[in-house]
Order: structure tokens, then C-alpha cells, then sequence
């Protein structure tokens, strides 16, 4: 039986989603704690390979298992790390995925103009002034392309660049501005480029023709800004097709 299983977590103590070697990793402490419980190893494979520091409110590995006993997801909140909680696990169709039959993902990135030590490490601080109309404008302008080559980090080892931008909004939250984002894929940093890009746009660093210029088949020296940091970024929700879900 294949099974999906659903997670939170806050990213900023971990090197990001996927195993690496030395470096405490989401999957591998939940691999580990399910090792703890279940007495064999359990290799899971995720559904979205976030970055260091980046946080989830939903995310999913899929794992093989000969059936689940309903008490193991109280068990494991109890040995993981209170940054990590599992949510659910649910027997899926076997041909699921957690990667390749997500549909789409969404994202947020919190951006805090005045320094608040409530949002300390959970948005990025950004204490310059910002017109609300150019960030609107520029949002609606990055829904309009696919080709992100420009907005994804080097050696990400993907066949193309083209993502289907289903969603791009800036809003105000609080004493915050909030960028939702949501796609049919996303390649390595693309949106914390597109923050970083939208932001100089938003200040007035950039015009919109330098801004343009990253989307362009043409070569140009102009690169996007990569530079926030990764705990101000939300993976809020993976969709997939109902029909995969068993319960």
C-alpha cells in the first residue's frame, strides 16, 4: 500500500527538505523517527525539495508501507522536533506521487517593513519604502510570462524553464505586504527571485524595462535578486486530483 504523508513545519533549523549528507534535513529526521516507531528503514520521497530555512504549512512525502496503524501519528509528534508535526497519512492510489501528481503549489513570502520581533525570522525585514501600486502591477505582469530560466538558481538540473503561473497577488497584511504565488511548478529559487526582483521594481530601483529584460530570449547581464532569505517563504498547499485519495 502506498501512503501519503502530510506535514508542517518551521524550516528555519533545517538545510532544507531533501537528505544531505551532515546536515539535519526535514525527510532525514522524519525518516528517523518513523524508524524509531516502525523498527525498519522507511524511504520517503517529497513532494516539493524547499530550500534551507523555508517553511511549510502543508507539504507531503509518499512512502510503501503494509499497513498503518492509526496510533503512529500521535507516536511520532511525540518523538519529532517541535518545529516538525505530522498532520495525516493516508493510503493512496498506488500510482500517486507525492511529486509528480501535485497539479500545483502555492506560496507566500512575508516581507515586514518595520522591525517587529515577533516576525524576527519569520519575515524578511525590508525597511524601505515601498509603493503598493508598482508591486500590484509588477505581480500581474510575472502572471503573464513562462520562461522563469532567469529566476532559477544554477546547476538546478531541470530540462526546461517553463512554469504556468496560476496566481501572483501582493496584499497587505498587518504592518506587512504579503506576495501569494501559485504554479504548476517551480523551479530552484524562483520565488524568492521574483520577491527580491519585485521588490527593487517596488522601490524604484529598477524600471519596468530592466524588469522585463529577465524574461527576455535576448541576452542581457541583468540577473535577478536572490537575496531574501528563506525564512520570510511559506509553501502553504500542494493540490492534487482528489481521485488519487483512497479515504
Amino acid at each position: 500500500m502506498r501512503y501519503f504523508i502530510e506535514l508542517a513545519y518551521d524550516g528555519f533549523a533545517f538545510s532544507g527538505f531533501q537528505i544531505q549528507p551532515n546536515a539535519p534535513t526535514i525527510q532525514s529526521v522524519l525518516e528517523e523517527a518513523l524508524f524509531t516507531i516502525v523498527k525498519r528503514k522507511i524511504s520517503l520521497t517529497g513532494s516539493s525539495r524547499t530550500d534551507a530555512q523555508v517553511n511549510a504549512f502543508q507539504n507531503y512525502f509518499h512512502f510503501e508501507g503494509e499497513g498503518v496503524d492509526p496510533k503512529i501519528i500521535y507516536n511520532l509528534n511525540a518523538i519529532l522536533p517541535p518545529a516538525i508535526v505530522v498532520k495525516s497519512i493516508v493510503p493512496v492510489a498506488e500510482t500517486a506521487h507525492a511529486r509528480f501528481s501535485a497539479t500545483a503549489r502555492t506560496y507566500e513570502y512575508l516581507v515586514c517593513a518595520a522591525k517587529n520581533p515577533f516576525y524576527y525570522r519569520k519575515a524578511y525585514y525590508f525597511p524601505y519604502k515601498l509603493k503598493m501600486e508598482r508591486l500590484e502591477e509588477i505581480a500581474g505582469i510575472v502572471k503573464e510570462q513562462t520562461n522563469f530560466g532567469r529566476f532559477c538558481k544554477a546547476n538546478a538540473q531541470v530540462s526546461h524553464f517553463g512554469c504556468r503561473i496560476e496566481e501572483s497577488y501582493w496584499e497587505k497584511e498587518g504592518g506587512m505586504v504579503k506576495y501569494t504565488v501559485q504554479a504548476n511548478r517551480f523551479l530552484r529559487g524562483m520565488v524568492k527571485a521574483l520577491v527580491g526582483t519585485m521588490l527593487q521594481y517596488g522601490t524604484g530601483k529598477i524600471n519596468l524595462e530592466e524588469f522585463m529584460e529577465l524574461f527576455s530570449a535576448e541576452e542581457t547581464e541583468r540577473v535577478a535578486d536572490f537575496s531574501p532569505p528563506g525564512y520570510g517563504l511559506y509553501l502553504k498547499k500542494v493540490t492534487y486530483p482528489e481521485n488519487i485519495f483512497l479515504l
